[in-house]
């Protein structure tokens, strides 16, 4: 979403959410996670791009635990999540290549 000032101008100009509604001003959904990867190494790998605000979140199943195989980054900044982006979308994560998009609400 765009943002001005930390606030969302979808949010402030709801007739035109569907223009902003491929970004959130600076999360990152990651897809392709192998389901050895915890949140430790998710952060380890994207904190080299930007200040993580502490939302780094690998999306579990809720009785086994177990990894579903994608979670959350979110930035500082909106320039921090863009260059995440552009630089991890495709590498090699624990042996396996991730998406890394931006989130948005139908995501977490």
């Amino acid at each position: 979403m765009l943002c001005l000032n930390g606030v969302s101008l979808a949010r402030t100009f709801p007739s035109t959410k569907w223009l902003f509604a491929r970004h959130s001003c600076s999360k990152l959904f990651v897809g392709g996670l192998s389901y050895d990867t915890n949140e430790t190494v998710l952060k380890d790998a994207f904190v080299q791009h930007g200040e993580i605000i502490e939302a780094v979140k690998v999306i579990c199943h809720h009785v086994t635990g177990k990894s579903k195989g994608y979670g959350f980054v979110q930035f500082t900044s909106e320039t921090a999540a863009s260059t995440a982006l552009k630089e991890m979308d495709g590498q090699l994560l624990d042996g396996r290549n991730i998406r890394v998009d931006y989130a948005h609400r139908g995501r977490l």
